[in-house]
């Protein structure tokens, strides 16, 4: 429950945030015309995301017979805990990585590398395909829209105040230098507040789908183990991916750089891990 209710508490966050700073730019018209906008582009982001993505990696569906292993473990969970098939894609790199997209349940995929497939033992794998499968299950593509969705309002609005600062003349008295550079500061502040928790709700999702796999399998020493594994050879072979997709993967890619916490579209591989077992990530064999 603990990340169910971080979540919502960090949309209520984003949506407040929102509301107040659409009310001090734009009044209620442009708040809500910025909102427009972006509920517009990231609502055909929800429905082509996994075309999108999938063909960004040069994903190739596989078939029963292509893959077995892998089509055998989702198969056998999928029928466990009452989720349709997804299709299943590879994608030709020797980085280990994995990702699930997919506007519902009904319409997911899952892509795994072909680098996870030699790394990783058939329990490991169940358990990096069960939080995958978990990301379906709880819905995240549709979280993380409606996250993008107000996180760019805010952003948007931002611009249109920059435009207004500049276009509008930065004249006056001092009362409106002084509202001017407080008006500037917040143009700063919020789009930056609202990434962050934009950043925060995905690493909260990321808790969640782990918990959710582990719950899927009763075996979350297998996901611990297989964590451990990915972020030691992402390490070596890091992934070529996009910022805007980055949130997808299983371990962030991101070409191996390290942002802080902060800035992480994934929690900390250690906390994961330590959440997974209930002891330090250290003592992972």
């Amino acid at each position: 429950m603990g990340n169910t209710f971080k979540t919502a508490f960090l949309l209520t966050a984003l949506t407040l945030l929102l509301m107040f700073f659409g009310r001090y730019f734009g009044g209620q018209n442009g708040m809500l015309l910025a909102l427009a906008f972006a509920a517009v582009m990231n609502f055909i982001s929800y429905f082509f995301s996994d075309k999108i993505a999938l063909a960004m990696y040069r994903a190739q569906p596989v078939t029963r017979e292509q893959l077995p292993r892998a089509y055998e473990i989702v198969e056998r969970l999928t029928q466990k805990i009452g989720l349709p098939m997804p299709k299943i894609y590879v994608i030709p790199t020797e980085s280990p990585n994995a990702f699930a997209t997919g506007r519902n349940p009904k319409h997911a995929s899952v892509a795994v590398t072909h680098g996870i497939l030699g790394l990783l033992t058939d329990e490991e794998l169940e358990g990096v395909l069960a939080h995958e499968l978990g990301h379906v299950g709880n819905r995240d593509i549709l979280i993380s829209s409606v996250a993008a969705t107000i996180a760019g309002a805010i952003t948007m609005l931002a611009s249109m105040g920059r435009f207004a600062m500049i276009f509008g003349g930065m004249g006056g008295d001092r009362d409106r230098r002084g509202g001017g550079l407080s008006a500037l500061f917040m143009l700063i502040v919020a789009p930056i507040a609202a990434s962050l928790i934009q950043l925060a709700v995905s690493r909260s999702r990321e808790y969640q789908a782990d918990a959710t796999g582990a719950h899927y399998t009763g075996n979350p020493y297998a996901l611990a183990s297989a964590l451990q594994k990915l972020d030691a050879y992402s390490r070596r072979v890091p992934m070529q991916a996009t910022p805007s997709t980055a949130h997808l993967f299983i371990i962030q890619p991101l070409l191996g750089m390290n942002f802080g916490n902060l800035f992480s579209t994934h929690p900390p591989i250690a906390k994961r891990i330590e959440r997974l077992t209930g002891r330090p990530a250290e003592f992972m064999q």
